[in-house]
């Protein structure tokens, strides 16, 4: 298998030098129903990415209707679902519904999994373009995922307002001719979030997001917020993993925030401006996104480029990453317009809180446990007050 692999891949980058594809492959790999189990889809996932794939990874206990919505946006390629709670039918078919409430029923669907030799027909009279019952190779699954790549048209097929958001945001980001009248606007409050890998900046920004969704519910001018998260991509392959909006509830929050992975190498943040511009003149009124918050890949001590395309700063640490001396040096705690200790739970709270007293000056710094939820609320006002 390892050798499929690797020829799989050696056939991607060969097509990538030749230009014959126009984008890398996007897939999203979602579990749909009660199936508490993803050790499986999580070897799927690692085998596509590296085959130069970007994966979107959706996480366990997807609903269709959060898939259609994770897929509109993400403007995936393709759509592949693993299925092992025997509720295949009943799912695929509201995946595709779904897909249409959204504007993309052109998105192809691959249906994985515990599927039962006599429904497979019935799951492709029903619209899944391809079935692969246990026991399919990996290589099998590569290959069909990359099958689906096709060149990107200036409009989705369906004109829909969040659909349209997305292909010009793959257009922007791909640096491919953008549409002329697609509208731009700064939204009022463009926010970043920076860290060391682990810190827990995918978990704090969802539960950021819950609370905007909370309390745009009761205050509906709040308006909408939207979230560009960035991840890692392989200097092999190019391939990438992008995880971070699986920390999110789209179950409940549904259309509130409009959410993009993006891969980078580095700080490769081209683009970004026109990214955030782009989301902040989608929609107008009360549907319009006036926030965005953007996270960083796991970043360095030297990696402060972010605070040139965003309004703030938060910089978040945790419990045990360094000592006073760290905190004296130059680099990304000088950025930080905010300071958060994440994690405030685990040993060695009350030394990093005092050493970044010691630092902040003025700066605020606040202490939450995102996990829980702790200090989430007090967070949220500190940065709109």
């Amino acid at each position: 298998m390892a050798q499929q692999l690797g020829s799989a891949t050696s056939e991607f980058e060969k097509m990538d030098r030749c230009g014959d594809l126009d984008h890398r492959p996007r897939v999203l790999l979602g579990k749909m129903g009660l199936d508490g189990h993803d050790r499986g889809v999580k070897v799927i996932a690692r085998a596509l990415r590296d085959s130069g794939v970007h994966v979107i990874y959706s996480g366990l206990w997807q609903t269709p209707a959060s898939l259609a919505i994770s897929a509109r946006d993400e403007d995936v390629d393709v759509i592949a679902a693993s299925m092992m709670s025997n509720s295949h039918l009943v799912l695929g078919r509201n995946l595709i519904q779904g897909l249409k409430d959204v504007g993309r029923s052109d998105i192809p669907l691959l249906m994985g999994g515990i599927l039962p030799a006599e429904d497979v027909e019935k799951l492709k009279a029903m619209g899944v373009q391809e079935c692969f019952p246990t026991g399919t190779g990996l290589l099998d699954i590569v290959n069909a995922v990359r099958a689906d790549v096709k060149a990107q048209d200036h409009l989705v097929p369906s004109g829909h307002g969040s659909a349209q958001l997305a292909r010009d945001i793959s257009l922007m980001h791909d640096e491919k001719a953008m549409r002329p009248d697609a509208v731009r606007r700064r939204p009022k409050h463009v926010i970043g979030f920076t860290g060391a890998p682990g810190a827990g900046k995918s978990t704090l920004l969802a539960q950021m997001v819950r609370e905007h969704a909370d309390r745009a519910k009761k205050d509906p001018s709040i308006g909408r917020c939207g979230v560009i998260a960035f991840d890692p991509k392989s200097p092999i392959t190019s391939g990438a993993l992008l995880g971070d909006r699986l920390r999110v509830d789209f179950n409940n929050i549904g259309e509130h925030v409009f959410y993009r992975s993006l891969a980078i190498r580095g700080e490769d943040y081209h683009g970004l401006s026109e990214a955030v511009e782009l989301i902040g003149g989608a929609f107008e009124g009360d549907q319009a996104y006036d926030t965005v918050f953007v996270e960083t890949v796991g970043a360095g001590q030297n990696e402060t480029m972010i605070r040139e395309y965003v309004d703030t700063t938060v910089v978040v640490l945790t419990p045990g990453a360094g000592d006073s001396v760290q905190m004296d040096k130059a680099g990304i705690l000088e950025i930080a317009d905010v300071f958060v200790c994440n994690k405030a739970d685990h040993p060695g709270k009350d030394v990093l809180a005092s050493d970044l007293h010691e630092i902040a000056g003025k700066t605020p710094v606040f202490e939450t446990v995102a996990t829980h939820a702790q200090g989430i609320p007090e967070l949220f006002d500190g940065l709109f007050r």
